[in-house]
């Protein structure tokens, strides 16, 4: 525990009565006194507050040239237009390895004359490595180690940014600006990893604790742990990095085709380019052999990640196995994510898992398992 890392916001954890785990080399909230069903269903209706400053904020920034020189360099590690991104939007991206799996999962923003990119706090330094291995010849890579991170979301985090500033409001999903938030720059994105309306916000690290009290003093904002981002994320369908996505699964597999534009496939404009291109492309062509579907156990318990899935209740022949799972309380029943063979996953295929040591039925359902607030 001593190895851990602590972000800025550790002593304001513990004084909110924050449980402390371990995760990802850092030292986070699981829950408050609140508890991860309430802090959950306070997402849904109001509004919570993250700490995600264990997360890596990265620029790029082309040596010489444009902005676009370095938008060019990083669609060479992923299969995203980089080029075509507006300024002050983001964009959902994946870094890919030779084999089309993939490395990790990030956001990328066009800031007009460098890219702003968030990574996965457990990726974070083999990211920046594998970065500046293939990008230094053009770009600069810098980890800014100088900002926190935290998340404000639900459908009340509008009125909550409004309290603090006009800027935020009229912002759409994954809009992105320069936003004075108590008479300190941020940067702010409207977006997150919940499923609901809300916004990311990236202070500088002096200056986090102030903000993020303003924004707890509020009625409507609690502060919100890991287990209640979890259980949000999951019935919001989105992958987590590790479980549901890694190095041995390719995009189609994980059923993130849409995140790649037309022009990076094949006919594009730009096809191709990044690593594991040939398989990923045939992958959108011909098909995957398996693909992550949401599944919705019969009964109350839930299937969990590591369970193995059967065609039938007696068969001893896995056919797919839970990446995620758990107890969603919006939708009020256990959900799970996993991967099955092409052929059966399909919407109302019926599988079986291994649960308590009995073989308990499950549904494909189509994701997410609750629908999507974002402001478009």
């Amino acid at each position: 525990m001593t190895d851990l890392k602590k972000t800025p916001l550790f002593d304001l954890h513990e004084t909110l009565g924050a449980k402390m785990v371990p995760f990802t080399g850092y030292l986070m909230p699981v829950q408050y006194p609140l508890g991860v069903m309430k802090e959950h269903v306070q997402t849904r209706t109001h509004a919570g507050l993250f700490d995600v400053s264990h997360m890596g904020q990265v620029i790029v920034r082309a040596k010489s040239g444009t902005q676009a020189d370095a938008a060019l360099a990083l669609e060479g590690l992923v299969p995203m237009d980089i080029l075509g991104l507006g300024v002050d939007r983001q964009r959902y991206a994946y870094f890919t390895n030779e084999n089309g799996g993939i490395l990790d999962d990030l956001m990328i923003a066009n800031r007009g004359d460098h890219l702003f990119l968030v990574v996965n706090a457990a990726c974070k330094q083999a990211d920046i490595a594998h970065m500046r291995t293939h990008l230094s010849d053009t770009c600069t890579v810098e980890e800014l180690e100088d900002r926190a991170l935290i998340a404000l979301q639900g459908p009340a985090a509008q009125d909550a940014m409004a309290t603090l500033t006009n800027a935020t409001s009229e912002m759409k999903f994954m809009d992105v600006a320069n936003v004075n938030l108590m008479g300190v720059d941020c940067w702010v994105s409207r977006s997150g990893y919940t499923g609901e309306d809300g916004y990311e916000i990236s202070v500088p690290t002096s200056h986090v604790e102030e903000l993020t009290k303003a924004l707890l003093a509020l009625d409507a904002v609690e502060p919100i742990g890991l287990g209640a981002r979890d259980s949000l994320r999951l019935e919001a369908g989105l992958c987590l990095y590790g479980n549901d996505i890694d190095v041995e699964t390719t995009p189609i597999e994980a059923n993130l085709t849409w995140a790649i534009q037309k022009v990076r496939r094949n006919g594009g404009a730009r096809a191709g380019g990044f690593p594991g291109a040939e398989k990923i492309l045939d992958h959108i062509e011909n098909g995957a052999p398996r693909r992550r579907v949401g599944l919705r156990p019969d009964g109350r318990a839930p299937m969990r990640d590591g369970t193995q899935l059967f065609a039938d209740g007696t068969s001893d022949n896995s056919i797919g196995i839970i990446t995620s799972g758990g107890f969603g309380p919006t939708v009020e029943g256990p959900v799970s994510m996993g991967y099955l063979p092409q052929d059966l996953a399909k919407v109302d295929q019926e599988v079986f898992a291994e649960v308590r040591g009995k073989r308990m039925s499950a549904r494909v359902v189509a994701l997410p398992f609750t629908p999507a607030n974002f402001k478009r």
